[in-house]
Formats: C-alpha cells, structure tokens, sequence
C-alpha cells in the first residue's frame, strides 16, 4: 500500500492567476491587494494528505485579508516580513520567526513585504489524533492559547522538525510513499506544533489514569501492536484499543517496561523488517525499501538500530 505524495509548483505574474491558485490551494476565501500590478510569486508546495509543506515568495508589497484556512497553518519567514491581524490583535514577524498563521477556522489579514515565507499546512484530524486524552474523555476543540512568535529556542526546534521532515522522508521517495512513513512524519509534526505553540490539548495524569496503568492495559496495548504493526496507528489508536486514556497507556508502558508505547511499535517493526531481510531475495529487494515499508524514512538510523539489536549491518542480513 502507498501514499499519494504530490510535489506541485507555481510561478506567475498575473494577480488575477496567482488569486485564484491561493485560493484554490488553500481552499479558503481571500481578497488580494497589490501596490504593483505584475507582481511575481512563486510557490513550491509538497503535499501528502495529513500535512503539506510550502516555501512561496513574491515581489510586491501585498495587503491579503483571508476568511479561513483549512488546518493549522505554521508560518516561518525566511527573508521577509509579516503584519499579522487576528481577532483584533496585531503581531509584526521578521526572519526566523515561527508563528501560528491563525488560530484554526478564524479570518486574519496579512501585510506581506517581499520576500520568502514557509508554510507548514498540519490536517486538524492529525492534532486531534496526537493530543487525544482519552476515548471516553475526548477534549473539546483544541484552541491555540497565543499567537505570537516562538521563542528563538523552540523556533529552531521547529525549523529542525520541518527540514528533517523535508530533507529524510520527502526528499526520500521510497519512503516518503510508504504511508506508516507519511503518518510518522504527520504526527511528527503535529507534536512539534502542540509542543511550540500553547494550547489547551494536554493535562496532566488522573488517579483513573494511574489505575488503568496495569499489565493488563499493558497486554491490550501490545496485542493491538503486534495485530496491527503494518498499519498507520498511533499512541492515542493503541489507546483506544486498550479502552484507556493517553495517559494511562503511556504510564503503563512507562511503569512495566521502562518505555513508550511508540517506542515498543518501533522495536515490533525492527523485528518485522528483520523478517522481511532474512527472506528477501537480494536480487528483488533493497534494505531501504524494506526499512521504508516499515515506518524506517532513514537509513542511516535504521541501519544504527538494526545494527545495535542484531549485531550486524541490515545488508549482511539481506544479503546471507
């Protein structure tokens, strides 16, 4: 099974052909004001489904007012500055910053000078998915607490999430086909956003949590693993299978074998690939599309932790 991932560009001065690619695009109403006609944009977007990144430029001084967007949109200005108005507040962006475009489904305005912004487009269902707390006791709507810039330090952390996203799992295409990869990468970065910008998805750990924290909750949670390895799942899936919170299945994991419930999926599909290398035929398969097929986008850290569990490189296996 593969994901539909689509590299897409754009380059044109005509206002009226750039106004309706954005909209399209982003799916949403917006009204363009230019102080120049002819303006030049260029728009490089990659999108999987769950996530999409984009880096866009332009020449012109625009004035851009936007009803909604369709997810969480993470903005990082590389050269240019931004005036951003929402809900009545105005916030003023310059290189480096990392912001929230707007808070999810709220109208904004921009004044954009010239120069490159990068665009990290985050589907709500896959926010919604990292920061579930419990099945029984879903949160409300995620809401976006601040809107100002990260701070230097966490800006970097997101800037490092994005390229390693970019750079390992997009630019990798046995990979970044694979969906366990593409899921990975999705909740990868949803995380990085929940964890940069606050919010009101987390709280704390209940005394219902530290009692659903047992060995059976622990069993539930690995059979679910080891059924469904080959499948796109989740921290907040494995929950839910074990009919407890996040929380819980995490403290559970945490208290009984000293690690994370992600973690121990991971080392189930080291084993899987493991499998899958002692019968492949060299001549038909490669170790990186086995790794990818797994939910590995790096080769060089599979290859480490393949390394560090069996004792040998994956290719000594492959190739035995």
């Amino acid at each position: 099974m593969t994901s539909s991932v689509q590299t897409r560009g754009f380059d044109s001065r005509d206002p009226g052909v750039i106004h309706r690619f954005l909209a399209s695009t982003y799916g949403t109403d917006l009204r363009i004001r230019a102080e120049q006609t002819g303006y030049h944009l260029v728009h490089q977007r990659v999108d999987t489904g769950p996530f999409a990144l984009a880096t866009t430029g332009q020449t012109a001084r625009l004035d851009i007012e936007v009803g909604d967007l369709d997810g969480l949109v993470v903005s990082r200005t590389r050269t240019a500055l931004v005036d951003r108005t929402c809900e009545g507040t105005a916030h003023r962006f310059g290189p480096g910053d990392v912001f929230l475009t707007t808070r999810p489904g709220r109208p904004f305005s921009l004044h954009w000078e010239p120069g490159l912004v990068e665009l990290c487009v985050l589907d709500l269902a896959v926010l919604t998915q990292v920061a579930t707390a419990a099945p029984a006791r879903r949160p409300g709507q995620i809401r976006f607490t601040d809107l100002g810039a990260a701070n230097a330090l966490l800006a970097r952390q997101w800037q490092k999430t994005t390229s390693y996203v970019s750079d390992v799992v997009l630019s990798n295409p046995s990979a970044s086909v694979q969906p366990l990869v593409v899921g990975n990468a999705a909740r990868m970065l949803a995380t990085a956003a929940l964890a940069i910008f606050p919010n009101t998805a987390f709280t704390d750990e209940t005394a219902e949590d530290r009692h659903d924290a047992s060995t059976a909750t622990l069993r539930r949670a690995i059979a679910f693993m080891e059924e469904n390895a080959d499948r796109d799942i989740g921290a907040a899936d494995i929950a839910g299978a074990a009919a407890v919170s996040l929380r819980a299945v995490q403290l559970a994991f945490r208290r009984h074998l000293g690690t994370t419930p992600m973690a121990y999926l991971r080392r189930i599909r080291l084993d899987r690939a493991h499998h899958d290398l002692v019968r492949a035929d060299p001549q038909q398969e490669t170790v990186s599309a086995i790794a990818s097929r797994w939910g590995f986008a790096s080769h060089s850290r599979f290859t480490a932790r393949y390394h560090a569990s069996y004792g040998v490189p994956p290719r000594e296996t492959l190739n035995a």
